[in-house]
């Protein structure tokens, strides 16, 4: 195989590839101004237990990433494999978008999906900007996650989940 320059970078192209490698799903949420808000992020990634610090990636265009950065605390719930319409609806009309789904705040209005397989308390670290996106580390104060259940994945812009294991 030879690597080309140049050609492959543009930017249908260079999503395409990036589709290629799976990736777990997360809903991003929190209670701001008295309206829960929120979005899906695939680029989700731990990073460090000391700090407990994990990451996610918003697009510099993001409408709902400035309001939802005003809040003093963040949920992160990783989505189950059943979640492939909430993961579409959390990208869908920001007023639609926790329409019949069960979430649970804190007192310090981070928001997390009852039914995920894990739930993070969070607060911001950093904001690193990233070309066109924004990386959003955050510090974790509380995490939930049963010992069952299998993720959301996504690859190749769409839905799936995990083979069953012999």
């Amino acid at each position: 195989m030879s690597l080309q320059t140049n050609q492959d970078l543009d930017p249908s192209r260079l999503r395409r590839a990036f589709g290629i490698f799976p990736s777990g799903v997360v809903a991003v949420a929190a209670e701001v101004d008295g309206r829960l808000l929120g979005l899906a992020a695939s680029s989700f990634t731990s990073v460090s237990l000391e700090p407990p610090l994990v990451s996610f990636s918003v697009a510099n265009t993001s409408k709902t990433w400035p309001d939802l950065r005003r809040t003093a605390h963040l949920g992160v719930t990783i989505l189950a494999d059943h979640h492939g319409e909430v993961c579409r609806q959390l990208a869908g009309p920001v007023d639609e978008r926790f329409d019949g789904i069960a979430v649970s705040a804190t007192d310090d209005g981070a928001v997390t999906l009852d039914e995920g397989l894990a739930r993070f308390d969070c607060t911001i670290y950093d904001e690193v900007e990233a070309g066109d996106h924004l990386i959003v580390l955050l510090r974790l104060h509380a995490v939930e996650h049963p010992e069952t259940g299998s993720p959301l994945i996504f690859h190749r812009s769409g839905f799936g989940r995990l083979a069953e294991s012999a």
